[in-house]
């Protein structure tokens, strides 16, 4: 049966390969863009700053995604509710409190990051809290919770940064084929060099983003699921989600980098509907309330 703590080393171990992979790919990006303009000190630049960019999404990728978010820390005396939530839910769990942090945006969303337990924040919007009963908040930070007890926040947060590196840089190359010039006299060469940078400047973020879809709609089920076994009232969720999905309009302030992190798409319910399930960051809502109570 899966518990909150069943995927915390397959979720660590994931975090380390998506890094590893994030190094290979762009000292690959480096290598080819060295080749390209005959400069090895590219190469140098594109090792020493994969490095840095994973220190800092490890280190530094919760106040990335607050950042983004907009969010505010949210005070006991304020958020009397939401706080006291996350807190008993804590200790159910056998979770350190987390901060908590809200969105003021009548949107309901949540979400959670950090990349420890230990270093953990849990955000809901403003209105979230509007639309909610005690039980159906609960079952929302449970699934934060859950996020939080399973290690897959730190995958998600990490996922965060470097996705958005590789779309960064696979534009750079695309723009310096148009407007960089080359420095080759073999047209020839020149020639199947800017098509396989443009092949590949438009296949890496693609494929960075299935990688971070596939994550996200796994965890979700996880989550909700985990969450469900914390409260021991997945009715609760499973009303909540219910709620979250009958408000069709976006979030007024939102970033691509960070939808997969919320409890449901930050660009509406109805934009959600549109788009296939494949390339969707959240499953259906209506599969995950079957999950929950058939």
């Amino acid at each position: 049966m899966t518990t909150l703590y069943t995927e915390q080393s397959k979720n660590i171990r994931k975090t380390w390969l998506l890094m590893s992979i994030f190094f290979v790919v762009v000292i690959s990006f480096g290598w080819f863009f060295s080749f390209y303009y005959k400069d090895p000190n590219i190469l140098y630049f594109f090792v020493i700053f994969s490095i840095l960019m994973n220190f800092f999404s490890y280190w530094f990728s919760d106040k990335i995604v607050i950042k983004l978010a907009g969010a505010k820390e949210a005070k006991r005396e304020e958020y009397f509710d939401l706080y006291t939530s996350v807190e008993n839910l804590s200790i159910t769990a056998g979770l350190p409190m987390p901060k908590v942090y809200v969105v003021v945006d009548e949107a309901p969303n949540a979400f959670a990051t950090g990349r420890d337990k230990n270093h953990a924040v849990v955000c809901a919007t403003t209105g979230l809290l509007t639309i909610l009963n005690k039980q159906e908040l609960e079952g929302v930070m449970a699934h934060e919770l859950s996020h939080i007890g399973n290690r897959d926040m730190l995958l998600s947060t990490v996922v965060v940064v470097l996705v958005g590196f590789i779309t960064i840089i696979a534009d750079m190359f695309t723009r310096s084929v148009f407007f960089g010039g080359h420095r080759s006299n073999d047209n020839k060469a020149n020639g199947v060099l800017i098509l396989v940078g443009i092949i590949l400047s438009i296949l890496a973020p693609i494929f960075a983003m299935l990688i971070q879809f596939a994550i996200s709609r796994k965890r979700e089920f996880l989550a909700d699921a985990s969450g469900a076994l914390l409260t021991r009232y997945p009715e609760g969720l499973a009303n909540a989600l219910r709620k979250i999905s009958q408000y069709s309009r976006p979030m007024s302030r939102q970033s691509g980098a960070i939808a997969h992190l919320y409890i449901a798409n930050p660009k509406g319910a109805g934009l959600g509907k549109k788009i296939g399930g494949f390339f969707a960051t959240h499953p259906p809502v209506e599969e995950r309330i079957k999950a929950l109570i058939g």
